[in-house]
């Protein structure tokens, strides 16, 4: 995502004033759901939206015409359009949805529209996940903290995405930790082979665990890597060797090729 200035949270902003005066970010677009999977009890821990065209083109085809213009509207009309897919879908698991933490001046009125969501079709906020992507150069590691502590306090689940190919990394568990998160995927490919690899993960699954944070492997798409991450306590997982993203579809447990 592009780099935007850390925004300044006591002004009203033009952010502020176009999410005021619409949600209506001039993109058509649509959401694949891609699930994250429990692979001990062989269940679906979440499902991560994703955003696609409205045929299910790639995401560079939406997110090329993200502009400073309407990146607030745009991030206000995925949340939105996020919850509402998922509860036509009667989702039974979590939703997890990515934001802009550069999209937000005051976390307390930009999460208005997203309650307003989630009460109005009926999902429940403790299912929600708001993932951060910490690959995305925010400038200021403490803002971030700042919007997911207030997330948090709402209610939401937290997540920071990307974990480790990012500019807050373990500063940012310093100033707050998240409920989840996600092993960037470059750390995940051929893991099994990797041993500096292998003890980066278990290094950061050993801090995990001490501050009371759910890990998640994202990326997987080999038997090795299923087996190494499995036999280094990790289950919670996500990647293609479970299952690609659906197209406004969700997985079903039963449904997939678990390993054996």
């Amino acid at each position: 995502m592009t780099h935007y200035d850390k925004p300044i949270a006591h002004r009203d902003q033009p952010g502020c004033r176009a999410c005021r005066d619409g949600t209506d970010p001039g993109l058509d677009f649509e959401y694949a759901f891609q699930p994250i999977v429990d692979t001990v009890n062989k269940q679906i821990y979440a499902h991560e939206a994703l955003v696609r065209g409205p045929a299910g083109e790639s995401a560079f085809s939406v997110l090329s015409g993200v502009t400073e213009d309407n990146r607030y509207r745009f991030d206000q009309a995925c949340r939105v359009k996020a919850i509402k897919t998922a509860a036509a879908l009667n989702m039974s698991s979590r939703l997890s949805i990515n934001f802009m933490p550069n999209a937000i001046y005051r976390p307390e009125l930009c999460i208005r529209t997203t309650l307003q969501a989630a009460s109005e079709y009926g999902f429940p906020v403790e299912r929600i996940i708001f993932e951060a992507v910490e690959s995305e150069n925010i400038g200021d590691g403490k803002w971030l903290a700042s919007v997911l502590s207030e997330y948090k306090r709402i209610g939401f689940l937290t997540a920071i995405d990307d974990f480790g190919a990012g500019f807050a990394g373990l500063n940012l568990l310093a100033d707050f930790q998240p409920d989840i998160i996600k092993l960037d995927m470059a750390l995940i490919r051929n893991l099994d082979t990797q041993p500096a690899r292998q003890a980066i993960v278990r290094g950061i699954a050993r801090i995990s665990e001490e501050l009371g944070i759910t890990m998640i492997a994202e990326g997987v798409e080999t038997l090795d890597e299923y087996h190494c991450l499995h036999d280094m306590g990790l289950h919670l997982m996500q990647g293609y060797l479970f299952c690609h993203p659906l197209f406004q579809r969700q997985a079903q447990a039963d449904q997939l090729d678990w390993p054996r």
